[in-house]
């Protein structure tokens, strides 16, 4: 990666000649976006390599052309280079995070008991206070509020206590309403990322799109303390440890705080649905920065995808490391349909691959279990035994469409 932080800009075609010509006055308009935070500012205590992502503009619709398929190969390099990318959010998309930025800011502000009161014993869904989650062993002080999946207690899924199933404890409407547009648009922007991964690895349409049919997407809206203001349960100037996320991709938004560091494929072999990665090379050399950059997201592959290519788009270790001032971020997750039966794409099976297939939901449990083993709806599954439920064909399909 490179040591400055201007963002590089790619709209995917800037290598074909008859793509060339409609570029400019695009590079131009996005470019005024794309100015890096004023002097990004690493947290202190940490070495890393300065991030320098390519940038794309998503199209409106997604078409097997020439100028698509050209920036579906190149973000497709760029991730399995840099490990991770960003696209430029539309002015709708923009005015929508800062929306939501506002919000989460009101809501971390809330008296503990109102934080504490958003949660319930059906999901992993509410409050997360600092200290409470755990990466290898060791307590974050990130705090968050988790946007499950949010199913009225009607659902036939709920009803029937399917694990992690229930509606999303929110403090009231106003919050709901607001987040949910946020990831309305997020929803969008993940199905035509999809979309163009196909093109770009060269699979059949809805190769993938067909495991997002009423996809489990949820999103994980944090606040980080400044380095000096911590309670003192975790460990200095980690914010979460290292580790991987779980499913097909993550969209995420941040603050001009900085203070995300990813790890790019360096060739190291790792599948977080067969051992926990959780801290894996957390203090090792090779770490990447990524400066704030107003008005983008940033996105890189989970291990879904890691799974479905067969390491050829390797899930995106990262880190948070605490700064000096308070950080807010988004982290938004594009995921298979809870039911979904992963297996690898046409064209990138493995020889013997073990496992033959992933259960997403089981593996969406799994995590659930390892990040929070003391929370009410994790004891609760644990003590009914509704985990064996997630071996039963009710709660498995192959998504055939």
């Amino acid at each position: 990666m490179a040591s400055v932080a201007t963002p590089r800009i790619n709209l995917g075609a800037s290598a074909l000649a008859n793509a060339a010509n409609q570029l400019p006055n695009t590079v131009t308009r996005v470019s005024s976006r794309l100015i890096p935070a004023a002097k990004p500012t690493m947290p202190p205590g940490f070495k890393a390599s300065m991030g320098q992502l390519e940038t794309f503009v998503l199209p409106d619709k997604v078409s097997d052309t020439l100028s698509h398929r050209a920036m579906a190969k190149a973000m497709i390099n760029a991730w399995r280079n840099d490990g991770i990318l960003q696209v430029a959010m539309s002015e709708a998309q923009q005015r929508r995070y800062e929306e939501a930025n506002a919000i989460s800011k009101k809501f971390f502000g809330r008296k503990p008991s109102e934080k504490q009161a958003c949660l319930n014993d059906t999901n992993v869904g509410g409050y997360i206070a600092s200290g409470e989650e755990i990466t290898a062993g060791v307590a974050d002080y990130s705090e968050i509020f988790t946007v499950i999946k949010d199913l009225d207690s009607s659902d036939e899924r709920v009803r029937n206590q399917w694990p992690c199933h229930g509606p999303c404890p929110w403090p009231d409407k106003e919050m709901g309403r607001v987040i949910k547009e946020y990831m309305a648009g997020l929803g969008a922007a993940g199905e035509r990322l999809l979309q163009l991964i196909e093109l770009g690895l060269e699979v059949p349409p809805g190769a993938l799109t067909k495991y997002t049919q009423d996809g489990w997407h949820h999103m994980r809206i944090l606040r980080f303390p400044a380095r000096d203001k911590t309670n003192g349960k975790g460990k200095d100037g980690r914010g979460i440890g290292s580790h991987t996320d779980y499913g097909l991709l993550v969209i995420a938004a941040q603050d001009d705080v900085g203070g995300l560091f990813i790890r790019a494929p360096q060739g190291e072999n790792f599948a977080n649905w067969d051992q926990s990665v959780a801290g894996l090379n957390e203090e090792a050399a090779g770490w990447t920065f990524v400066p704030p950059v107003p008005g983008v997201f940033t996105v890189f592959p989970g291990d879904m995808m890691q799974y479905m290519t067969n390491n050829f788009l390797p899930s995106t270790p990262h880190k948070v490391g605490l700064n000096v001032a308070e950080r807010f971020a988004f982290a938004y997750f594009h995921e298979p349909n809870f039911k979904a039966v992963m297996k690898q794409l046409p064209g990138y099976e493995g020889e013997n691959v073990s496992p033959e297939s992933i259960h997403y939901g089981k593996h969406f449990t799994n995590m659930a279990l390892r990040a929070y083993p003391d929370r009410a709806s994790i004891k609760k599954l644990n003590e009914e035994g509704r985990y064996a439920m997630l071996d039963t064909s009710e709660l498995r399909s192959d998504m055939a469409v």
